[in-house]
């Protein structure tokens, strides 16, 4: 019950947060690609987070957990923050003073980006159980190098880069989705300091790396 209270908790005041940075912004609640976005990641949400209480309760704990340690983590997490903050406001001011207006094509394709992001997250997470939000080695972590983790060693990361660069496109901002731009930045440092505590702290992991030569794209990076 603990765990549940946690989790509904850290729900309720992501969605409440995520309002007030749309729709204060916007000036009136009938910001309808406001509501969009937040149907499309708060609904699916709430079935993958029973489904987590249920059948995976101690990933669900490490979800939780997000109080980083590394100080380039920490680095990373606040640019994230404050690129995430200001691409909402940004976008809720845009629809305001009607400043950039996104087309069908761009609405629904950006949707199904959106969609497509969080399902693969859920994928990550159901193919690795020692998934924490904060970099850390856990007791007895093996390297996980089935699924998506053969083909790129960060799928978490292209699920989250996904996602977020759609984020701004289903609120109908062009200004909002250039502010979301620098997100990638933060993906970098994050995997760049990820992969030097792993390799040092992970057994088996240097041989992963010559296995799964990829980060996040592959045949790119």
């Amino acid at each position: 019950m603990k765990l549940f209270v946690e989790a509904l908790i850290k729900f309720v005041s992501g969605l409440l947060i995520v309002m007030l940075l749309l729709f204060i912004p916007a000036g009136t609640i009938k910001y309808y690609n406001g509501w969009l976005f937040i149907a499309l990641l708060f609904i699916p949400m709430v079935f993958f987070g029973l489904y987590l209480y249920f059948k995976e309760p101690e990933l669900l704990k490490k979800r939780l957990k997000s109080k980083e340690t590394e100080g380039k983590q920490k680095l990373a997490v606040g640019l994230s923050g404050l690129v995430f903050v200001a691409s909402f406001v940004v976008s809720g001011l845009d629809y305001r003073f009607s400043l950039t207006k996104v087309n069908i094509i761009v609405l629904t394709i950006s949707s199904f980006s959106l969609l497509f992001g969080y399902f693969m997250y859920m994928k990550v997470m159901q193919e690795n159980a020692y998934l924490s939000r904060v970099v850390e080695v856990q007791e007895n972590q093996k390297v996980i190098d089935t699924g998506l983790y053969g083909i790129i060693r960060h799928p978490m990361y292209l699920a989250t880069l996904l996602m977020f660069l759609a984020i701004p496109l289903v609120l109908g901002s062009y200004i909002g989705f250039m502010i979301m731009l620098i997100y990638p930045l933060a993906i970098v440092i994050r995997i760049k300091n990820e992969e030097e505590v792993l390799e040092k702290d992970l057994k088996g992991y240097k041989e992963y790396k010559e296995k799964v030569k990829y980060r996040l794209i592959p045949f790119i990076w």
